[in-house]
């Protein structure tokens, strides 16, 4: 997919789609096959812009209303975070420590969200969108989450999740002296049943690959970094303590305690393909300084 030439014009996305349109005797239909094959736009929501009268041909021009406001659906709670990219289709903000991505539906816990905090910078920002974020982070993992701010950026980004087309690349200090020979952790991911929280390799778990390359070597730690094949619940946690090394703070996983109050854990990019004109897009997230702290004492241990 190769869509060069776009404008946003308020809730309308303006195309050109050119003769194989244009030069058409059935223009509509011809409309509806590009959109189909060159915006690989879903079959489904065709039908509803067709149904909405969301599309519009005018000359040389053709008109889908894919900006059409759509309610905040998360409750606007202002905290202060990072935009590291921002389109009219997509949003990646840094996810910060000890925040959760978005409610769980307990009244009981009224802490702000980043799904709560993107509501409210929508709301400053006179975004009307859902809000729907496309991957998730652990409550203490920091790193860059990305958003989807329409429907088909929606549709688009999580094809390319179910297709392992976003790149999520992981930094994290991890406890003892990782051997270099240690490249891939393949080893099944399940639930543990003696603890709620708690994952860990298990015969009968889901596949699970994690690729190590060894940064730095410490004389207590390792920094790496870590690519991921599948996308399993504390995965890069889990498949570290099984080798041997878990993460410097994550005292749910065997990990030795530190100030840093946290697993030593940071999504450092995020690459994705641009939903509308699949241009790569690779948004760095710089370190922490809580993270980059444990790396200069860690260092400094030598």
């Amino acid at each position: 997919m190769t869509i060069k030439s776009w404008k946003r014009r308020g809730e309308w996305l303006e195309l050109m789609p050119g003769k194989v349109v244009t030069g058409s005797s059935d223009r509509q239909a011809a409309a509806e096959q590009w959109l189909l094959s060159e915006l690989q736009i879903p079959e489904k929501m065709l039908r509803q812009l067709k149904t909405n009268q969301g599309i519009q041909l005018a000359g040389d021009r053709l008109r889908l209303a894919l900006f059409a406001s759509q309610p905040i659906d998360v409750e606007p709670r202002w905290a202060d975070i990072d935009v590291l990219y921002e389109d009219d289709f997509c949003l990646v903000v840094h996810k910060p420590a000890g925040m959760k991505l978005h409610p769980d539906g307990s009244r009981a816990n009224l802490s702000i969200t980043l799904d709560h905090a993107v509501a409210s910078y929508y709301e400053m920002s006179s975004i009307q969108a859902n809000v729907r974020h496309v991957h998730r982070l652990d409550e203490d993992t920091t790193g860059p989450v990305l958003y989807a701010k329409n429907a088909f950026a929606l549709a688009k980004l999580d094809e390319a999740m179910r297709r392992k087309d976003i790149g999520r690349h992981y930094v994290a200090i991890a406890g003892g002296q990782i051997s270099k020979e240690l490249n891939t952790i393949d080893a099944p991911i399940g639930k543990d049943r003696h603890h709620k929280q708690r994952r860990r390799v298990s015969e009968g778990g889901q596949e699970a690959v994690t690729h190590v390359e060894i940064v730095e070597v410490w004389d207590r730690a390792t920094l790496v970094r870590l690519t991921l094949d599948t996308g399993r619940t504390h995965q890069i946690r889990v498949h570290l303590s099984y080798a041997g090394h878990p993460l410097i703070g994550d005292e749910l996983y065997g990990g030795r305690k530190d100030s840093i109050g946290r697993q030593a854990l940071h999504g450092e990019t995020l690459s994705f393909g641009h939903p509308l004109t699949g241009v790569r897009i690779e948004v760095a997230d710089p370190w922490p300084p809580d993270f980059e702290q444990l790396a200069q004492r860690e260092g400094k241990d030598q």
